[in-house]
């Protein structure tokens, strides 16, 4: 099943390879330190879920759709049609989502904002105001079969707003965890992993290999995805195993320029 968000880097194609890796064996639980679009969630059986993410707007619309589901699926499928559809209503509505702090009413913009924005990006500037531009798109989908179906999944989930350590804090033995961070960068010198407003480092990749590590010792394993470049090729080489695969990624706005990516799973375990 897709997200009911476009969710750059998200994992639905890819969720194959990470099952051949991820030890579910006797595991209940499955624990999510970057749930992002929550593809692996909702394409993984597990009987309980702790999905954990940096950025608030994503967790509040996940509860939402959790706790609230008929009444928001009534609700946002108002944005989609045509009256919405253009560049000023856009721009109008991202204004009065960067200015209001209810929470309901975040999550049903969040939502269109989303399927109307550009190429499923989900990007704030340094005061923390979302600035994606408009998509133009003719026709954007309301995604109501993926928010029905992410609703009636999400009863068994929990979801929390923070960083991974979150996560790693809350770990228990029958417990698996999966971590997608934003991706080390292929080009250094156009490094971009904003992410909720804030840059995710050199040095948070390395904090979360920590925390893997740390888990191991407990009697958890992790898996991490990312780019297999000459970092995380360093950073990885304690791992107890590493899978690697190719991913057909966009390298241009307009689509063309497709590439086969290089990407590693590296589980600690």
């Amino acid at each position: 099943m897709r997200s009911p968000l476009k969710w750059a880097g998200g994992k639905k194609r890819v969720v194959g390879e990470i099952l051949k890796v991820l030890p579910v064996k006797g595991k209940k639980r499955l624990v999510e330190p970057f749930v992002g679009g929550g593809s692996v969630f909702l394409n993984i059986d597990f009987d309980e879920y702790l999905l954990i993410d940096m950025n608030k707007d994503l967790i509040s619309l996940f509860n939402i759709i959790k706790n609230q589901s008929s009444k928001f699926i009534a609700d946002a499928q108002m944005y989609f049609n045509g009256d919405y559809n253009h560049a000023e209503k856009y721009y109008e509505l991202r204004k009065q989502f960067n200015e209001t702090n209810d929470s309901y009413q975040r999550s049903l913009l969040f939502l269109y904002l989303n399927r109307h924005g550009y190429n499923g990006l989900c990007r704030y500037n340094k005061s923390g105001g979302y600035n994606v531009p408009f998509g133009r798109y003719k026709h954007p989908y309301f995604p109501k079969a993926e928010l029905e179906f992410f609703s009636k999944k999400a009863q068994k989930a929990t979801f929390v707003q923070g960083d991974f350590e979150t996560a790693f804090a809350q770990v228990k033995s029958d417990d698996v965890i999966y971590c997608d961070p934003p991706y080390s960068p292929i080009n250094r010198t156009s490094n971009f992993t904003a992410y909720a407003g804030n840059s995710f480092t050199d040095e948070d990749q390395i904090r979360l290999v920590a925390c893997a590590e740390k888990a191991k010792q407990q009697g958890v394993a992790t898996i991490i995805s990312n780019h297999h470049v000459d970092f995380t090729r360093e950073l990885y080489k304690n791992a107890d195993k590493r899978e690697f695969f190719q991913v057909q990624r966009s390298i241009s706005p307009k689509g063309q320029g497709r590439v086969k990516v290089k990407e590693v799973l590296a589980l600690y375990k």
